[in-house]
């Protein structure tokens, strides 16, 4: 199959990409490569995949084929430059594709909400409109644990009410799940929105707990720990959210197994085992051999308390199962984290 991952420099999508890429799809990956965190990490994820060395020697508009995996290619493109996606599109008649590039991050949408708007709103719409004109098999998009916002029902189910977003970037995410819905409802495009819960592991991002913990951690520095350590999150590894992510992607929805005939539908992925953030930080001392010192500080605005995924229709209808336990999950996080493989050690 012939497929695109957006945001192939990032986390979840260099991993998909790469998974991707190893079981024989042609995968034409593109990413911005932005300075929202460090990027150093999105070079040596790139240079994972066999693009480039590692360093900022990516060019705008140029193909590059990976040195790793024969039928993986990579071209640094924005989602908001409408006549690059178009060209794309046209050019290669994509089978499917997995969109995961957008603007991260709930506290930074606090301070640039209009990062927000151009690439989850305007970025987003240049793809589904992209589908729509080359008709794709399956359009497998992102979406977030925090459009739960402030519902306090746990677990969190897909049948919950998304309507009290406590954050620009998780109106976005929700606003992205109806902007999908509509054209699939208008124009037949198989859709289905992932609801990510926190993942963790190596090649993560800087600006994600787990690193920010290792870090402070390892150099003896204080970490910040909100509400008191008295917040849940349902902690899940790469390697299960990328091998769930694809087997969603080989399945694709079908009209009349959906809601109103429509091919389109939204499940939460996640471990469905959340554990309290204080916990967690005990995980990472443990395999780092240090402890922390903390500092407690209350709750951030646009922060929720609670994470937890219920995964029951993710499991049923597609055969999810997450394997990797928190501990085995922690222990080669810093494993990595110690090792020359991470570009900001």
């Amino acid at each position: 199959m012939k497929i695109l991952v957006t945001g192939a420099a990032g986390f979840i999508g260099s991993k998909i990409a790469s998974l991707l890429a190893a079981r024989g799809d042609e995968v034409t990956g593109i990413d911005n490569i932005n300075d929202y965190y460090d990027v150093r990490l999105k070079w040596g994820r790139l240079s994972e995949l066999g693009i480039g060395d590692g360093r900022s020697d990516i060019e705008w508009g140029k193909t590059y084929s990976s040195v790793t995996y024969p039928t993986l290619r990579f071209q640094r493109m924005a989602l908001e430059d409408k006549e690059a996606i178009d060209k794309l599109f046209d050019e290669e008649q994509f089978d499917r594709v997995v969109n995961l590039a957008a603007q991260a991050g709930v506290r930074y949408s606090i301070t640039n909400p209009y990062a927000y708007l151009t690439s989850n709103l305007t970025g987003f719409l240049n793809i589904l409109e992209a589908c729509r004109n080359h008709p794709v098999q399956h359009l497998l998009f992102a979406s977030s644990s925090s459009v739960y916002g402030m519902n306090t029902k746990a677990p969190f189910s897909e049948d919950d009410k998304v309507d009290a977003p406590v954050s620009l970037y998780a109106a976005t995410k929700k606003a992205n799940e109806l902007m999908a819905h509509s054209y699939s409802k208008l124009y037949g495009i198989p859709a289905t929105g992932l609801r990510y819960f926190t993942v963790y592991g190596p090649w993560g991002r800087p600006d994600m707990a787990p690193m920010l913990f290792a870090r402070a951690i390892s150099k003896g520095e204080p970490i910040k720990v909100f509400n008191y350590g008295d917040m849940i999150r349902d902690f899940t590894y790469i390697d299960d959210i990328a091998f769930g992510s694809i087997q969603c992607l080989d399945q694709p929805p079908v009209a009349e197994q959906c809601a109103n005939h429509v091919p389109f539908r939204v499940y939460n992925i996640g471990c469905s085992h959340p554990v309290k953030l204080i916990d967690f930080i005990s995980e990472i001392e443990s395999a780092l051999g240090l402890k922390a010192e903390k500092v407690m500080l209350p709750m951030q605005p646009g922060d929720v308390y609670m994470t937890n995924a219920d995964t029951t229709k993710l499991e049923t209808e597609i055969g999810y199962k997450p394997r990797v336990t928190l501990h085995e999950g922690i222990t080669q996080f810093i494993e990595w984290y110690k090792s020359e493989k991470n570009p900001l050690k």
